[in-house]
């Protein structure tokens, strides 16, 4: 009987268009294996609120390989080691997998090849990062070149089909049960709200279809907290449930020319990976050495400005919304993203990494990629970054993107309150006991800021 192959699960979390299934099933029976590895990311893990996706999700991927009659192998450790040894208690020689770019995978893939024969593909991208390159065959650091360069060599390939059949081993490896690593909060039980997501293949070809339809006005929607006009399959792309090709191609046919704004945002996705790929420490290291000396502020009052920022307790209804949207849902709309980001880095003065690092662990969608070039980009100390100085307005902001609606839903003590007045009640007078004082002025915030900068020019 030929020998068994391997088939390496990480954030690819899908049978269909998923080249690396393509190639085990060619080859022979295939053992599919997800390794939960804590320890090579490093400081890196996995955050809880993705961890409370990734149980949903391999659930979903359990059930969808057993209606092929094959089985999803679970171990927990390092993850090189596992795979090794797992090959050794299957006879299998061979390994494949979907190419990732976070520098723990790409040691791990390194590792893996020196023992067994590994077998890589592309799939998680539009495109390879390294086949997006300038005239002098370097790589980009500037989101408008390689968009302007990835474009030259799209649309991607059209996705494929889940096989028809995958042939199984005749003895199957022992594994973990999947609620035995306890990814899900209970004591206490704080992922109430996430409810409303589906993880999985399912849940993202049902996220895509309740999209398309509104495709034509995201240019214009995706602005607006109160209207929602994401596609919210940011955690889908992710984990790998559904292919950047197979959004791609599927957009494109719903709206045609109307599709490019929302095709932007795939590429920027690539061109975050692409970041990560040439510069690895870009999640803890400015892009732009000169911030280095930046005097983020520290010290009690600084956490503790910072708490409140968490919680959602800053008396800015937008800024305070869109923190406990994420609280609540795991989740953030991404212009209030920019706004929140903008507020603690700017008017709060603290260290973009703060930010970045507590989205990590509340986003089910935190991405090293497209958490460290977003928040550097917001920073300004990112190589591709808003400048610094450019200073957003949260009440302007909140009142020229309409977001009353997002406050109220999010911010209920300020429920009461007209359109012309929730966006500052403070201002206005009406800001009931229940809802904090601003924790710093817009004046004050913007000067500080703008001292701090004139330091280290």
């Amino acid at each position: 009987m030929t020998a068994p192959v391997i088939l390496w699960f990480r954030q690819d979390l899908r049978l269909s268009d998923q080249p690396a299934l393509l190639g085990a099933a060619a080859s022979g029976p295939v053992i599919p294996v997800y390794i939960l590895d804590d320890a090579a990311p490093g400081d890196w893990r996995i955050g809880a609120a993705q961890r409370w996706w990734l149980h949903h999700s391999l659930a979903a991927l359990e059930d969808r390989l057993r209606e092929k009659g094959l089985r999803l192998i679970l171990r927990r450790g390092d993850a090189v080691k596992e795979i090794a040894k797992l090959a050794g208690q299957a006879g299998a020689a061979s390994v494949h997998a979907l190419r990732h770019y976070e520098p723990w995978w790409k040691k791990a893939e390194e590792a893996l090849a020196g023992r067994l024969d590994l077998c890589l593909y592309d799939g998680g991208q539009l495109l390879p990062p390294d086949r997006v390159l300038t005239g002098s065959q370097g790589r980009f650091r500037m989101f408008t070149p390689f968009w302007r360069a990835a474009l030259r060599q799209l649309p991607p390939p059209e996705a494929h089909r889940a096989p028809a059949k995958i042939e199984a081993p005749s003895h199957w490896p022992h594994g973990d049960q999947l609620a035995d690593w306890d990814l899900r909060p209970t004591h206490p039980d704080w992922a109430k709200g996430f409810e409303e997501w589906t993880p999985g293949e399912e849940g993202a070809r049902a996220a895509l279809d309740a999209f398309l339809p509104e495709l034509g006005d995201y240019d214009h929607a995706r602005n607006l907290p109160s209207v929602e006009g994401t596609s919210r399959l940011s955690p889908h792309l992710h984990f790998g449930e559904i292919s950047p090709a197979q959004v791609w191609h599927r957009a494109s046919k719903a709206a045609h020319a109307r599709a490019e704004p929302f095709l932007r945002q795939l590429v920027w996705r690539d061109f975050a990976t692409n970041i990560v790929d040439i510069l690895p420490d870009y999640a803890y290291r400015n892009g732009r050495p000169t911030f280095d000396r930046l005097p983020w502020r520290s010290g009690k009052t600084a956490d503790a400005d910072f708490r409140a920022w968490t919680t959602g307790r800053t008396g800015y209804p937008i800024v305070d919304a869109g923190m406990r949207q994420l609280w609540a849902t795991g989740w953030m709309h991404n212009r209030v993203r920019m706004i929140v980001a903008s507020f603690l880095t700017r008017h709060l003065l603290l260290d973009w990494r703060r930010g970045e690092r507590w989205f990590w662990d509340t986003l089910v969608d935190a991405d090293y990629g497209n958490n460290a070039v977003n928040w550097q980009w917001v920073a300004g100390t990112g190589v591709d970054a808003n400048m610094f100085g450019r200073i957003m307005t949260p009440i302007g902001q909140s009142g020229k993107f309409d977001a009353a609606g997002y406050i109220r839903d999010w911010v209920p003590e300020l429920a009461d309150l007209s359109d012309a007045t929730i966006h500052d009640p403070h201002a206005a007078g009406c800001a009931l006991s229940a809802y904090p004082k601003q924790i710093v002025g817009h004046r004050e915030g913007r000067e500080r800021a703008l001292a701090a900068q004139a330091k280290i020019r």
